[in-house]
């Protein structure tokens, strides 16, 4: 038995960064080393072919109980009986939390919530509308019963996907501030997804996220509980992971300076904008990847997105497969066994080092010049997130960006006409809004438009 672990490799010589890259740059035969094996991102960071510790400047303290996250099952809830009688049956059957989404206030929640367990179970409401008398009834269930209940209550998310506030901005911000002192476990949630829909790259959903829970902390005038952020995590899997880090490092930097000391709530679902009509089962292989990089990332909580999420209405068998995902991912494949995972990978320190400082700059220059809620008046935040939807969207029809299945290796056999029960692109609604919304739109939208247009 060794007594020093390190005796093994002591006999091996350390070989630095510098070396390394000698070494490369040999093998190239005289090729250019960055321009052969040094690619640029649509954020500016320059991805090298090899990362070293000694060009670390430091490393990054964040702690990431991967190992505890919850798989989210999310319910809409029309119904309220069905709705009740499906969050018992999905939390049978793997889920280990629920989303109910309401659309108004007809909806009894004592009757929603009846028999439901309680007990290590979280419940995140989402409400389609804001009311304090209705969020007093969630707080008396809530104290009541010893329920851990997450509000998702968002008036900017309103305003950033619809236009309009709820019914203006003081009447909005009104409200929240007696929310904050409810019996509930998190009271604001900022509901960032919406940027990386839409196309905002990930230096821009930091940033902007950063920015929209900063306009909470400048308006309401305390904030006693966790805050929860819902993200929409991408393909681009090292990045995704380094995203995520990002946003608690610099949530933590930003909450700090308003006394707030409480670690955020993060909430991840897989992106809605690099799903396809056709060939549509590849949908899974890509929010696998992404649920991979939502757990390496140290998402608390996960919700998937159904692989026929596009064009069916909710369904047994598609939310069967995508809490099975989930299920795989944690039972079989030992996801939740090791927290802080991604520590001392110094790809992954490296980029989120960099998303870090860009997104910091980025959030900085928002708020000198008036804040998140001004520029989105302004229309700036609009435009530069459709500067960046632009980008990326050129890069897919030139076949630079792939999504098989679609624009690579597409089954000219494959017919969906038939089968569509919701409309799966960009809905057009010509109406009076305060601000042009921020829309999210899919990258295969104009493809797969002029693909039903020829299928018989």
């Amino acid at each position: 038995m060794l007594d020093n672990k390190n005796q093994l490799f002591n006999e091996f010589e350390t070989v630095s960064s510098k070396e390394w890259k000698q070494k490369i740059q040999f093998e190239l035969k005289g090729a250019d080393y960055n321009d052969t094996l040094v690619w640029e991102s649509l954020e500016g960071i320059k991805v090298k072919p090899f990362y070293h510790q000694d060009e670390l400047e430091n490393t990054i303290n964040i702690k990431t109980n991967v190992s505890n996250f919850k798989i989210l099952q999310d319910i809409f809830v029309f119904d309220v009986e069905k709705s009740n009688k499906k969050a018992k049956d999905v939390l049978n059957r793997g889920a280990e939390s629920i989303r109910f989404t309401l659309e108004n206030e007809s909806i009894d929640f004592n009757t929603l919530m009846h028999d439901l367990p309680l007990v290590d179970i979280n419940y995140h409401i989402h409400l389609k509308f804001i009311s304090l008398d209705y969020l007093q009834k969630i707080n008396s269930f809530a104290t009541e019963n010893n329920a851990c209940i997450f509000l998702q209550a968002d008036p900017i998310h309103q305003l950033v996907t619809d236009g309009n506030w709820f019914t203006n901005l003081e009447s909005d911000f009104k409200i929240i501030d007696p929310i904050n002192y409810l019996n509930l476990k998190s009271s604001i949630t900022i509901q960032s997804g919406v940027y990386q829909n839409a196309g905002a790259n990930m230096v821009q959903q930091i940033a902007y996220t950063l920015a929209h829970i900063n306009e909470y902390f400048n308006r309401v005038s305390t904030i006693p509980s966790p805050i929860t952020i819902e993200v929409a995590v991408g393909t681009n899997y090292f990045f995704e992971i380094a995203k995520l880090r990002a946003i608690r490092i610099l949530f933590k930097i930003l909450a700090a300076e308003y006394n707030h000391h409480l670690d955020c709530h993060i909430i991840a679902t897989p992106t809605k904008r690099n799903k396809t009509l056709y060939d549509y089962n590849v949908n899974m292989l890509r929010t696998t990847t992404e649920c991979m990089s939502a757990i390496l990332g140290g998402a608390n909580t996960i919700s998937n997105l159904p692989y026929d999420a596009l064009y069916h209405k909710t369904n047994e068998f598609g939310d069967r497969i995508s809490r099975n995902q989930l299920l795989v991912l944690k039972e079989e494949s030992y996801f939740d066994k090791v927290d802080n995972p991604a520590d001392g990978a110094y790809y992954i320190e490296s980029l989120t080092n960099q998303l870090a400082e860009k997104a910091l700059d980025l959030f900085k220059n928002i708020e000198s010049k008036g804040g998140f809620i001004t520029l989105l008046i302004e229309g700036t935040i609009q435009r530069k997130i459709n500067e960046s939807a632009q980008k990326e969207q050129e890069l897919f029809d030139s076949g630079k960006e792939v999504l098989l299945g679609t624009n690579k290796y597409p089954n000219k056999n494959d017919k969906m006409k038939h089968d569509l029960e919701l409309f799966p692109f960009v809905k057009t609604n010509p109406r009076k809004t305060l601000i042009t919304p921020i829309i999210e739109k899919r990258l295969a939208e104009k493809l797969e438009q002029e693909r039903l247009s020829q299928e018989e």
